[in-house]
């Protein structure tokens, strides 16, 4: 469920990026409707609203909801100030290689893998398992970040789409391949265990 809770504020700014622009009158204030800029304002607000009521709930954000939420911050904000979508468009690329940054660093720092302290409260895995999985959300994250480059840049009338539904998509998939990946070794962890018991 967390993984979808960063897709709520991109779904709002989809939306109103689809607007087709216009002017509306609120409160005797004109204000322009639809487009990157609106929807632009509409990604820092939802985000500030979804982030501000997990941090009342939970007392708390995870390091990667702060992450998500200052970067949407900073790039939202130079989009609207410079008038220029270029910065928007980074957004996503430098969200996702410092994911996989923070993934590799893990490596190197710390006595366990990131992916092992997100999860391991809820699973049990050797040690290799977890290596490979951790390696493999390194792979994921870069492959990301460099697929919503090469599009932002080189097929801009769909890079909002895809910033929106190919981040989705990507996501989904890979949560699935890890899904049919971990079931086969919780199912090796498993029999273990029992086998392990019955020789007690």
């Amino acid at each position: 469920m967390k993984q979808f809770i960063d897709f709520i504020p991109l779904l709002l700014f989809f939306i109103v990026y689809k607007i087709e622009p216009r002017i509306v009158e609120i409160a005797g204030h004109s204000l322009s409707v639809g487009g990157i800029y609106s929807a632009t304002a509409m990604l820092i607000i939802s985000s500030l609203v979804v982030y501000g009521i997990l941090f009342i709930k939970q007392r708390k954000l995870e390091k990667s909801q702060w992450l998500t939420l200052i970067a949407c911050l900073v790039f939202g904000s130079l989009t609207l100030a410079f008038h220029s979508e270029t910065f928007l468009k980074w957004k996503a690329p430098v969200v996702n290689w410092l994911f996989a940054l923070a993934f590799a660093g893990s490596h190197f720092i710390g006595d366990k893998l990131l992916i092992k302290r997100i999860m391991g409260h809820a699973l049990t895995l050797p040690d290799a398992v977890w290596t490979r999985l951790n390696l493999a959300w390194i792979g994921f994250f870069l492959f990301c970040g460099a697929a919503n480059l090469f599009v932002a840049f080189t097929y801009q009338s769909i890079w909002v789409d895809f910033k929106v539904f190919g981040s989705l998509g990507m996501t989904l998939l890979f949560l699935v391949a890890q899904g049919i990946y971990l079931s086969r070794h919780l199912h090796d962890t498993d029999a273990a265990t029992t086998h392990s018991k019955s020789e007690d």
